[in-house]
């Protein structure tokens, strides 16, 4: 029954975002392993439609979020405010309280905002006037950004990016898709898409997912991945929590894959979107050249 829950959901997103069936099922792999994913591209490419889908698909509260370079933490975290009648201060909750984010152009707020962000992501809760709050579950962050090129963009602090599991890019649609998309034009808001799973059975999958078997010969051709990563003579290597995210990542994809151990296979598909943001120094192209270079150096341990 997983899998063809699966297959249905996977089959739904597939006429939101045409042709783009392997950065979908990146995207459900990376919220199936209670990861956060950002999407780097250019305007208009599809990203707030694909998170808009998940949310509908998984029956998810939904909030979108404008950053933008005047915006301060309140205005996503909340803010206390004295009530007179009750004489005291009461917590009103920001955009932040919602189970799917979308943190649309995240690197144009600047880093002090961005990183109001970084406990929410981490603890699943946020702290306001010395008081913590807990965010609703299962929580997940989509954040989108511009390329850096792009005027009024502020670039994010590595630990900023260290908390995303994944990133990737959706790309240009191939001719074929871009045609019939022209051909069956509709408004995307006015699209209500059935749901396919609710929270409790997308927490059920997320089990699943730890329960994804790895041997001991797996987890070794990582950590090789992770070493060689640290061993670059340019760049900046993998962390800890990489190389958590990367297995769980593996099991996710194995999952969806239908199966309920990870092969090396997996291991290879997801590396270079859980990889390249956090290894890169500069430009994008540096931590492909380097996470492809990490691939072909280490073989699997059998």
């Amino acid at each position: 029954m997983t899998n063809e829950n699966i297959a249905i959901l996977l089959a739904q997103l597939d006429q939101v975002l045409l042709g783009k069936n392997h950065q979908i099922k990146l995207a459900l792999c990376c919220i199936l392993a209670r990861g956060h994913l950002l999407i780097e591209d250019l305007p208009g490419m599809g990203k707030t439609s694909l998170s808009h889908a998940l949310a509908q698909s998984l029956s998810l509260s939904y909030q979108r979020i404008q950053f933008t370079s005047d915006m301060l933490p309140a205005d996503i975290l909340g803010v206390t405010i004295f009530d007179k009648q009750q004489t005291k201060f009461i917590f009103h909750p920001g955009p932040i309280f919602k189970q799917m984010i979308l943190a649309d152009e995240i690197n144009r707020a600047s880093p002090k905002t961005q990183s109001s962000l970084l406990e929410a992501m981490a603890e699943k809760q946020i702290t306001v006037d010395g008081e913590t709050y807990p965010l609703p579950a299962p929580f997940f962050v989509i954040a989108t950004q511009n390329p850096s090129d792009q005027s009024g963009t502020f670039p994010l602090p590595e630990s900023q990016l260290d908390r995303f599991m994944m990133r990737l890019s959706i790309g240009y649609p191939d001719p074929s898709s871009e045609f019939a998309m022209l051909k069956n034009q509709q408004d995307d808001n006015a699209v209500a898409l059935p749901q396919c799973l609710n929270a409790m059975d997308l927490q059920a999958l997320q089990e699943n997912v730890s329960n994804v078997s790895a041997s001991d010969s797996l987890l070794k051709y990582i950590l090789a991945l992770v070493n060689t990563s640290r061993n670059q003579s340019e760049g900046i290597g993998l962390s800890p929590r990489a190389s958590k995210a990367i297995l769980q990542a593996a099991k996710a994809w194995a999952l969806i894959s239908g199966r309920q151990y990870v092969v090396p296979e997996d291991v290879q598909v997801i590396f270079p979107y859980v990889a390249e943001h956090r290894i890169r120094q500069n430009a994008q192209q540096q931590g492909q050249v380097m996470s492809a270079a990490i691939l072909s150096q280490v073989n699997p341990i059998l």
